[in-house]
């Protein structure tokens, strides 16, 4: 099949923009544009994609204007997605809308304050940054005179809520409970919790995991957190960095760095799609509905690539995210939103205006539920501003 606006070539388990479940609220097709197309426009023009540039990967923003933010981050995983589905025949503007729309409903300080805030909502539901990934995009953004939300297709959502796999089982008697904010939807749209996801957002799953080491190995290293003599006996990066020194053995170490990163994203790139290209031969799924319900993700890394990545995890978790500059870092960033948490579910009052109207018969439920959508649209910076607006009493209040 061809993409009549793109003139693109589709495998026969692609997801086709003609084939599209559809919106939950209907509108006209647009004619310059698929359906896919439109959801990745909407996706960048949206509120939640341009806080993205303020709020940290793994380092808080102020601290480097070179390290990773969640928006760089997001463009980086974008390009890795697009190019992986075209060579695979997949749907590039899904793949890549997925790519874009992975860490929406990620909340200021990275992983800090997405751990703050899974305590501190713990008694309200808890906090998954997937499933506000879903309430930013169904239900806070609001730009659009009929809807709340940004009226996504069905396979953008559901590559949203399901690309790292099911989340129930129907085989399960007793299943875990689903994260705060998915019940709630799929109760009126349901988004087939027990099946994959389309091999688009397998493959922007993927994409996330290669992006995410690769470019925690450049920030770190450029941040001084661990040195190329630290990764020479780590699988992949030590191979890679002794290939690079013996090819230039003159090479400044900035280049060198970025001469490493790039092979080894290129190396993950190539075993993921050579990988996905042997279970696609094995299973040999007829249409992206087979995808979803195949035994296993038709996407993903061999055995041995698999090995190399947890080796990447396993290095950069003892050398990198426990090193004692971002430890210090991170504590104060769990204060920020626990403080921020505690005192506006306690006094809502303090609430914007915008807010605050919402949070009036809300009950302690509903304002913490609130709060939390709150706190999680902030960048680094407004966090910290509004940290000290409210606790620094010499501060202004606005």
């Amino acid at each position: 099949m061809t993409d009549s606006l793109n003139n693109a070539p589709l495998a026969p388990y692609a997801s086709k923009p003609d084939q599209s479940r559809g919106r939950l609220f209907d509108e006209p097709d647009s004619a310059t544009r698929t359906c896919f197309q439109r959801d990745r426009d909407r996706i960048v023009h949206s509120a939640a994609f341009r806080r993205l540039e303020y709020k940290t990967q793994v380092f808080v923003n102020h601290e480097g204007d070179f390290f990773r933010t969640r928006l760089t981050h997001s463009l980086e995983v974008a390009q890795i997605a697009r190019s992986c589905c075209r060579y695979l025949g997949l749907n590039e503007d899904l793949g890549e809308a997925l790519a874009l729309a992975h860490d929406l409903g990620h909340p200021p300080f990275g992983h800090a304050g997405e751990d703050a805030l899974k305590e501190t909502m713990e008694p309200f539901g808890g906090f998954d940054h997937n499933a506000q990934s879903l309430r930013v995009i169904t239900l806070l953004e609001e730009r659009y005179p009929t809807f709340d939300g940004l009226n996504l297709t069905w396979e953008t959502l559901e590559g949203v809520v399901k690309h790292n796999g099911p989340l129930v089982s129907v085989s399960s008697p007793s299943p875990d409970p689903l994260p705060r904010g998915i019940q709630a939807y799929v109760d009126n749209h349901d988004l087939e919790l027990h099946t994959f996801a389309s091999a688009e957002a397998q493959i922007a799953a993927q994409s996330d995991d290669i992006a995410y080491n690769n470019h925690d190995i450049d920030d770190g290293l450029r941040a001084g957190l661990f040195s190329i003599e630290d990764l020479l006996d780590v699988p992949l990066a030590g191979p890679i960095f002794h290939s690079v020194h013996k090819s230039y053995p003159e090479l400044d170490t900035s280049r060198m760095i970025h001469e490493a990163v790039r092979r080894m994203i290129g190396a993950m790139v190539d075993d993921l799609i050579g990988e996905t290209e042997r279970r696609l031969a094995e299973a040999r799924p007829e249409s992206a509905t087979a995808v979803r319900h195949h035994s296993h993700p038709v996407a993903g890394f061999s055995q041995e690539m698999r090995e190399n990545d947890a080796a990447l995890k396993k290095f950069l978790f003892e050398n990198m995210y426990r090193h004692y500059k971002l430890n210090r870092m991170t504590s104060k960033a769990r204060r920020v939103v626990k403080d921020l948490f505690n005192l506006l579910v306690e006094e809502p009052e303090c609430l914007p205006t915008e807010w605050r109207k919402n949070a009036g018969n809300a009950g302690s439920h509903g304002t913490a539920e609130l709060v939390a959508d709150y706190i999680a649209g902030m960048t680094d910076r407004h966090a910290l501003d509004e940290h000290r607006r409210l606790f620094d009493v010499q501060a202004r209040t606005s």
